[in-house]
């Protein structure tokens, strides 16, 4: 019976070890993969890196050929559009032909110095040009009759004959045209700029051109020469310019090889010709093959206004290598640490019945053992605070918490732990706290929110909870630290207190009201205007706070001016006007131990104040003046216009804004008097504060 049991545990030992060995070689070839993935990744991100970089430097070549091309047909145009050449090229088209008139010799003298200023000349230093050109016309400018006969030219002019009478015969004689670069008698790159000669009296849209401007340019060195790319250090870096011909492609620039410019043709159909995907997809980028079979990365512009295309390459072993080494280094160093974990993998396949697979398995077990009792211990410390403390990971689900955490759950530590926090909370406050987290882990840094949670017992609490990213180390990935602290009481208080504030600001303004029954309700009126006012300057709920209780306080030391003075209905003595405005700064002295929340009584001692310096009592001017104390001004000058007295009727509002208007920038800050504008204008203030025009009530009445 012994053998029996002894064979199934033996089949049963043998299927555990050919599984185990199938798993490492499953996680073996995964591992590959990934590696082999991961390199893949990193070849394709540096080719759009070469991509990129490219295409800035072939941006930059064709915006420099573009323009050198631009600037030569600029030359013509100007000769085209001169009016004694007009004028002298229509004499010349009705005398004899090849006759030396002083209109001819004008206009050779214009071509000569134009063709040297602007290098329409051989190779040559320009001095030199009337003693030098040989004579085989290799560049120059000549004026071309209607039937495309030359009139006139400057010495080094070719003869119109070959591409150069080709190219003049397809132009369209009404249009300005650029040729192909094409070999000039000299063997030497040419081009050909042409630009159509109207009479001094046509109409530009309807008459035909009396004649053509032709400049003949090589095309060494100023082109070629911005084909190179300043400040390039990369060794195998070209710009070329290539063009379509027939089924060839025709290289038009010098070549890095020493070729020279058209000497090269190479079949369009080539294999992975590099100018070939050029030619066929400006704009393109690729991995290709270049003339000497070079591998190359290449990409390519079509040139405005001619049948080139500008292609930018670079040979892959220089652009790729560094990059490749460090790919081919790093998937190296990968397949090694994958190589090492399956031998250790293997080891311990191997050993795990062995001796010291136990050993190591007992450390492992007084490893967990102290590991759970720092868990403890962390419960301890954080289960004696009053406050919830939960570690959330980045999806929102519970990985650790304290016991006020528990508690306010009503759930077991092991049922918690896992859980999201929108199961315990509810959906709507759980997508928030989880959004938090997201947001905190997003920005890695500390953040701090207000939120009200509402309890079993239906009754909201409010709470304050701090968020803190936690690093991510060896055992744990990322998380979030979130300390809630319930703050009900406290803000019950604050709200109490604000309550008792505002009760004794409306029984001090009511002291004032009862003294002075013909402003009734101004300072209650000022404090609503200078809050709409704040709220149009986008300013943050404490300093609407603090500019409403000015305006409600300001005039609370009219308590000491005589009730004779207040109700006087006849104009004021020069001593009763400075009575009553020392009373501001008596409001302000009065209410200056009081500890608002904000600077109520520099606000009100800042009243009258003026913009330009010229208020008192200190002079402040502009920014030195306090933001609330220039919007108090403003709203206390508008509601005193507007308000209606017993000796007059309100200013109507049209009115008193364009008065407001003419003060900006003098007594007033411009952008509180346009806040209050646009809050009349836009915000239906006409309507809010109409109620302004109405007479006050008084107790005689």
């Amino acid at each position: 019976m012994q053998d029996a049991k002894t064979e199934p545990d033996g089949r049963q030992a043998l299927m555990r070890m050919v599984l185990t060995a199938l798993a490492i070689v499953f996680s073996a070839g995964v591992g590959v993969l990934a590696v082999f993935q991961f390199t893949d990744a990193e070849r394709e991100r540096e080719l759009k890196r070469w991509q990129q970089r490219l295409g800035i430097v072939a941006d930059s070549r064709l915006a420099d050929v573009e323009s050198w091309i631009e600037s030569q047909m600029a030359v013509m145009r100007d000769l085209a559009e001169n009016g004694s050449l007009q004028l002298y090229l229509s004499v010349l088209a009705e005398a004899d032909p090849g006759a030396d008139t002083a209109e001819a010799t004008y206009l050779r003298n214009l071509l000569t110095v134009v063709a040297q200023r602007e290098k329409f000349v051989p190779g040559i230093a320009p001095a030199a040009v009337s003693a030098n050109v040989g004579s085989v016309g290799v560049a120059g400018i000549a004026l071309l009759n209607g039937e495309g006969r030359t009139i006139v030219a400057s010495p080094s002019m070719p003869l119109i004959e070959g591409p150069l009478a080709t190219f003049i015969a397809g132009a369209d004689r009404g249009k300005s045209a650029v040729s192909s670069i094409f070999a000039g008698p000299s063997g030497a790159p040419v081009i050909a700029f042409l630009a159509p000669i109207l009479d001094v009296q046509a109409d530009v849209a309807t008459d035909a051109p009396i004649g053509r401007v032709l400049g003949v340019k090589p095309a060494s060195p100023e082109l070629y020469a911005r084909l190179k790319q300043p400040g390039s250090v990369d060794v195998t870096a070209e710009a070329l310019l290539v063009q379509r011909d027939g089924v060839t492609v025709a290289y038009l620039s010098p070549q890095a090889d020493g070729t020279a410019p058209l000497a090269r043709r190479l079949a369009e159909d080539t294999p992975e010709l590099a100018a070939s995907f050029a030619l066929k997809s400006p704009g393109g980028f690729a991995r290709k093959r270049d003339y000497d079979d070079t591998e190359v990365l290449v990409t390519s512009r079509a040139v405005s206004d001619v049948p080139w295309v500008l292609m930018y390459k670079v040979d892959v072993a220089e652009a790729l290598a560094e990059s490749e080494s460090r790919i081919q280094q790093i998937g190296i160093a990968f397949l090694l640490i994958i190589g090492l974990v399956l031998i250790g993998m293997a080891a311990l396949w191997y050993y795990g019945a062995s001796r010291r697979a136990t050993e190591a398995a007992r450390r492992f077990e007084k490893l967990a053992a102290e590991f759970q009792n720092q868990r403890d211990f962390m419960h301890l410390v954080t289960d004696s605070q009053p406050n919830s403390i939960i570690i959330y990971d980045p999806d929102g689900h519970y990985r650790w918490f304290n016991r006020v955490a528990v508690e306010q759950s009503g759930l077991d530590r092991q049922s918690l732990r896992g859980k999201h926090v929108s199961s315990i909370v509810g959906p709507v406050v759980g997508r928030q706290i989880a959004g938090w987290v997201a947001d905190c882990l997003e920005a890695a840094k500390p953040a701090s929110h207000i939120h009200t949670m509402q309890e079993e017992s239906g009754e909201e609490r409010v709470y304050s909870s701090d968020l803190i990213p936690m690093p991510v180390t060896r055992d744990e990935r990322q998380g979030v630290l979130v300390v809630s602290q319930d703050i009900t009481e406290a803000v019950l208080e604050r709200t109490r207190r604000e309550r008792i504030m505002r009760q004794l600001v409306n029984t001090l303004v009511g002291v004032v009201d009862r003294r002075d029954p013909y402003s009734a309700n101004h300072s209650v009126r000022v404090g609503m205007v200078a809050r709409a006012i704040a709220g149009e300057m986008n300013l943050d709920s404490a300093d609407g706070e603090v500019v409403e209780i000015a305006g409600n306080l300001m005039n609370l030391g009219k308590i000491a001016v005589p009730e004779s003075v207040l109700t006087k209905t006849e104009a004021l003595t020069e001593p009763e006007i400075r009575m009553v405005r020392d009373s501001v700064l008596a409001s302000a002295d009065l209410v200056a131990d009081i500890e608002f929340d904000g600077p109520v009584a520099e606000t009100i001692r800042q009243l009258q104040e003026h913009f330009d310096g010229t208020g008192m009592p200190d002079g402040l001017k502009g920014e030195d003046i306090l933001p609330t104390a220039r919007i108090v001004a403003v709203a206390n000058t508008f509601v005193a216009m507007v308000s209606a007295r017993s000796y007059r009727q309100g200013m109507d509002f049209d009115r008193a804004m364009a008065i407001l208007q003419k003060e900006s920038g003098a007594a007033f800050d411009r952008r509180a008097v346009t806040a209050l504008i646009h809050y009349i204008e836009n915000r239906d203030g006409r309507t809010e504060w109409a109620s302004f025009g109405n007479p006050a009530i008084t107790e005689e009445q």
